[in-house]
């Protein structure tokens, strides 16, 4: 019995568990309001192009209103949220995004892969991919619900380790700094970014695509030291 309320508890959305408070686990969404999130350039909410409805936070279509970016920034973490994109949707998390870099920072791709050119390659722009740069493991392929259907992702950051998870699968792992990272970022159009492909301490970022997705369950355990 106990199991069974321990299940159901986890899976509740916008919540956290006492397993997660006593760890020091944060929601970066309340299911309510836009509270600690705010417009790249500016302190507050956006106006338009982004609705909470129903415990989530969706990114309407067509209507831009602008990224959005976590208050507060982080260079080591353990990062998961909830998302579903419409079909032949794009979108995607960015991590290690400064004020000076703007909107630019790590991207873990959001996409309908079944119906997109980039996805079907399980390719660099790809589901789950460090955008341009690293495309994800073979797995990731089972591992992803069709577009219309809620999926659970992870981005893990400890000093220079990355991981990419997706429903509970390790999809993709890289060392920040290395030749492997070096080349993905030579070859893509970050290649011009200054310190691009190593860790910086910066805010989590939802892209303002053009496309719907829709967001829950964001959650964050500082890890960083500094």
């Amino acid at each position: 019995m106990a199991l069974a309320f321990s299940v159901a508890r986890a899976a509740e959305p916008n919540t956290l568990t006492a397993e997660e408070q006593k760890a020091g686990w944060k929601l970066l969404f309340d299911g309510k309001s836009g509270a600690g999130w705010h417009s790249q350039n500016k302190d507050t909410f956006p106006t338009k192009g982004w609705v909470i409805e129903n415990g989530t936070l969706r990114k309407v279509a067509k209507e831009r209103g602008g990224d959005l970016l976590s208050e507060k920034t982080y260079s080591e973490f353990d990062f998961k949220w909830d998302w579903k994109i419409a079909p032949g949707g794009n979108n995607g998390i960015k991590y290690f995004v400064t004020d000076e870099r703007g909107g630019v920072g790590h991207e873990y791709q959001m996409l309908d892969d079944a119906t997109e050119a980039e996805g079907k390659d399980n390719g660099v722009h790809s589901t789950a991919s460090f955008y341009a740069v690293l495309a994800p493991f073979p797995n990731k392929v089972k591992a992803l619900n069709p577009a219309g259907e809620w999926n659970s992702s992870r981005v893990y950051v400890k000093g220079n380790h990355v991981e990419h998870w997706l429903n509970g699968q390790k999809v993709l792992e890289y060392e920040l700094g290395s030749d492997e990272v070096k080349a993905g970022v030579a070859k893509s159009k970050f290649k011009a970014v200054p310190h691009f492909g190593e860790r910086v301490k910066g805010h989590i970022l939802l892209t303002d695509h053009n496309d719907e997705a829709t967001f829950r369950s964001l959650k964050i355990l500082d890890l960083s030291k500094d």
